[in-house]
């Protein structure tokens, strides 16, 4: 099997007009990019998230594909795509996996790293 190389970048930013802190409702926008830096094209296919927030609450979140998609990924080129995140508190993190599939027609997951959702000034 050639072994599927998959980078995953994140950038995620606080989106303070779409929240409301009375509420308890922090909403943040990320954008994701998948690139596949391995030699045969891939298919994602399924996504599993992990959304903690600071008062240690986990929601689980599993589907088809991201936004609607289920994108091809040639070697050598990049998916990306933004989606939002909404938790009850100023501070959180997401990580995960990506369900995909290579060429050959065998599967494999691709980490999606931590990372940290947070209001900007509320950590030093």
């Amino acid at each position: 099997m050639d072994q599927p190389s998959i980078e995953i970048g994140v950038e995620a930013n606080y989106l303070p007009d779409q929240s409301d802190a009375a509420d308890r409702r922090y909403v943040f926008a990320y954008t994701i990019t998948i690139r596949n830096t391995g030699r045969l094209p891939v298919q994602l296919l399924t996504r599993r998230w992990l959304i903690t927030d600071a008062a240690g609450k986990i929601r689980e979140v599993r589907g088809d594909g991201v936004v609607g998609e289920q994108p091809r990924i040639r070697p050598g080129e990049y998916h990306r795509y933004s989606s939002l995140s909404i938790i009850e508190t100023p501070v959180g993190t997401m990580e995960g996996s990506y369900g995909m599939i290579n060429n050959e027609g065998e599967s494999f997951s691709a980490p999606i790293p931590v990372f940290r959702l947070a209001v900007p000034g509320i950590l030093n």
